[in-house]
């Protein structure tokens, strides 16, 4: 029994050592990342890091690294039409769009060029399957009960593939665009995930991508509808970081929280918050408000 829970927690020493150096990846994409810097942050020795790293994750280290950076590049490409192709490329440490196309294409399927006119979501989401191994909370999460104000909100539908979901958001900006609801005046943004992508088939999966209103949304031709977030007590807590992994504050809600809470919950869905919507901002600076509805 001794020696099992030795080994249990030489594993989670083990896995807390890989998630610095994966935390350390998505906050320093902008600077060299060196075997020598990655394996110190670590505690690893530098000459076996890139072998330990593979087996854990599955991915090389130098895969890894490019990866995140040219997911960044894509966001900027499909989100930012202004940002300018040169300037992306030396952003994502490549020295000249030559290279950065090179790659791009390479790893991704289309050219810079081509995914910014057409971006293909699924094949872009089935690239970036990598299979991660599940990240700790590192600190305690911290949760508040507040009285929230009904919302009235533009939503559209998304309804199918959560792959596709992204081809949802670039037809929601279209539409936000066009009525002028841009979200630095005051036109706060929303999303309520229906069910979890993880484990609903995905023809079945439901999310709304919402927009704060004043008054009803008038026709549109993206089919954009007029609903209502509903007010009454939530609890709040705070995403930071990358927002494709806010189920896991999500879980850690419900799996820590919620049991020792007393409270019960309310028949509206999860939904969130987003603070910040640039996608020029590094993925570990985004922050979204996670709202549990209660009784």
């Amino acid at each position: 029994m001794r020696m099992e829970q030795e080994a249990t927690r030489q594993e989670r020493d083990y896995a807390r050592r890989i998630n610095r150096v994966l935390d350390y990846i998505d906050k320093h994409l902008d600077e060299k990342l060196s075997v020598d810097r990655l394996s110190a942050v670590a505690n690893f020795s530098k000459f076996h890091f890139h072998r330990q790293f593979s087996e854990y994750c599955g991915i090389s280290l130098s895969r890894y690294v490019q990866l995140m950076r040219l997911k960044r590049a894509s966001y900027r490409l499909a989100f930012n039409p202004h940002a300018q192709i040169i300037d992306i490329a030396l952003d994502a440490g490549f020295e000249n769009p030559e290279s950065f196309s090179r790659a791009f294409k390479n790893s991704l399927g289309q050219t810079p060029s081509a995914f910014r006119k057409k971006p293909d979501w699924a094949s872009w989401s089935e690239r970036y399957r990598i299979p991660l191994p599940p990240r700790e909370r590192t600190n305690e999460m911290e949760v508040k009960i507040v009285e929230v104000e009904p919302v009235l909100v533009a939503a559209l539908e998304h309804r199918g593939p959560h792959t596709l979901l992204n081809a949802s958001v670039q037809r929601f900006i279209e539409w936000r665009k066009a009525f002028g609801l841009s979200p630095i005046n005051e036109c706060e943004t929303y999303g309520v995930p229906y069910n979890d992508p993880n484990v609903t088939p995905p023809d079945e999966f439901r999310f709304d991508i919402c927009a704060s209103l004043t008054e009803p949304a008038p026709a549109n031709p993206q089919g954009i509808v007029t609903k209502t977030i509903p007010g009454g007590r939530c609890a709040l807590t705070i995403h930071a970081g990358s927002r494709e992994r806010i189920s896991d504050s999500v879980y850690a809600l419900y799996r820590e929280w919620l049991p020792k809470s007393g409270e019960e919950l309310r028949d509206f869905p999860v939904y969130f918050h987003y603070l910040n919507l640039d996608h020029d901002t590094p993925e570990q600076s985004h922050l979204t408000e996670i709202y549990l509805p209660l009784k």
